[in-house]
């Protein structure tokens, strides 16, 4: 069984790995390209939301159109979309034109939307071959973003200076990149039987969403996400306004997305052998250590460790809520709720880009950790309430 799942499991770790290549370029660049087109320096983040409301409106889109056409299908659009959009992101770069490099990050937005399904692509292969092993696949192909975080900032480094227009051959190279995604898509042959409605019909969306288990897997999921995002996105410019040079942001980045995904290798054993729930406190935990360390100073190395403790904690959050969630639909449910998840993820987003900015250059980044305690305690609690209700050992696999 395990022959038959491996050569889906690597494809779609690579086009994890593309997919990857492409946010922790746009995270890189993004909000610096933003602060060299406008004089309003809150204002800077906006090309980074931009990509993360493109990907929060294509959600559920994206979802019902992999649901009727296949995902395959999907990945081949999100490719042709994110083609495009690194295209015109050059463009707007020679046009010093802040507008259209939103509109550029918004249009790759559905690329991260169609891709943002890939771990849930895993769980479809281990369904098919192994359902056991369903955790560990989610696990693997999210461990394919460890490419993204060491190539990414490297593309950052050498392609912002590429051209003439700082930042244009950046965004140029990513059309790259996403040619290559779309050759690999056409060579997935992901599970196509028709879906079972022996366990039931199709439920209401709001009566799925009630279910312990399922709020409790979308709120880690997006707060996860949207505490990693608001700090993530600010480090770039909380480092230039700490006169750390740009190649020294581009590490911390590195090392924070390789935190991101690099225990992929092995979360979805620890989830098989202790549980989804207690993975999911020991990465609030990470997380509020993360902060900790943020607030001790502002050196080079505590920015370094810092953020690779909160991509540490986000893998652990992510891949446990998304594991989490696989056990709360039916077949038939399961295209809406996935996309309800990661449409409830990119409106997270949203929010932590829209503002990472602003909070930053108005009260600085002790404040900015500060305030990400409360949404990561708040986890940890539901985590702890869900766990009263359930046990810790929910997910555990025997003998994993």
């Amino acid at each position: 069984m395990l022959n038959a799942l491996r050569p889906q499991m690597i494809l779609l770790a690579c086009m994890q790995a593309l997919m990857l290549i492409n946010n922790v370029t746009l995270v890189a660049v993004s909000g610096l390209a933003g602060m060299s087109l406008t004089d309003n320096k809150a204002m800077a983040t906006l090309a980074v939301t931009g990509y993360v409301v493109g990907g929060a409106v294509w959600a559920m889109p994206a979802a019902a159109f992999m649901n009727r056409f296949g995902r395959r299908a999907g990945y081949t659009l999100g490719s042709i979309v994110a083609m495009f959009g690194a295209v015109l992101g050059w463009y707007a770069m020679g046009q010093k034109s802040l507008l259209l490099l939103c509109l550029a990050t918004f249009v790759v937005g559905l690329y991260s939307a169609f891709g943002a399904s890939l771990r849930f692509a895993a769980a479809d292969v281990a369904d098919e071959y192994k359902p056991s092993f369903k955790a560990r696949a989610i696990s693997l192909v999210l461990a394919g973003g460890i490419v993204g975080g060491v190539v990414g900032p490297e593309v950052a480094k050498w392609s912002r200076t590429w051209l003439p227009s700082q930042f244009s051959g950046t965004y140029l190279t990513l059309a790259g990149f996403a040619l290559l995604s779309l050759l690999l898509a056409q060579l997935l042959r992901l599970p196509t039987r028709p879906v079972s409605t022996a366990e039931g019909p199709a439920r209401p969306l709001g009566e799925i969403l009630r279910q312990p288990a399922c709020w409790v897997a979308i709120l880690t999921a997006s707060l996860g996400f949207g505490i990693m995002n608001l700090l993530m996105v600010a480090t770039p410019l909380a480092m230039e306004v700490c006169s750390h040079p740009f190649a020294s942001a581009a590490l911390v980045i590195e090392w924070h997305v390789i935190g991101m995904f690099a225990p992929g290798l092995f979360t979805g054993h620890l989830i098989a052998r202790y549980g989804i729930l207690p993975i999911i406190a020991t990465g609030c935990l990470l997380m509020l250590v993360c902060v900790g360390i943020a607030l001790s100073g502002v050196d080079l190395m505590q920015f370094l460790l810092a953020l690779f403790l909160l991509g540490i904690g986000w893998n652990f959050m992510y891949t446990g809520g998304t594991t989490l969630l696989t056990t709360t639909y039916r077949p038939t449910e399961k295209a809406r709720v996935q996309g309800f998840m990661d449409l409830c993820v990119f409106t997270t987003m949203v929010t932590s880009s829209a503002s990472s900015g602003a909070l930053l250059l108005v009260n600085g980044w002790s404040i900015l950790n500060l305030l990400s305690l409360p949404f990561v305690l708040l986890v940890l609690v539901v985590a702890f309430w869900l766990a009263g209700r359930t046990g810790w050992a929910l997910g555990r696999v025997a003998h994993a």
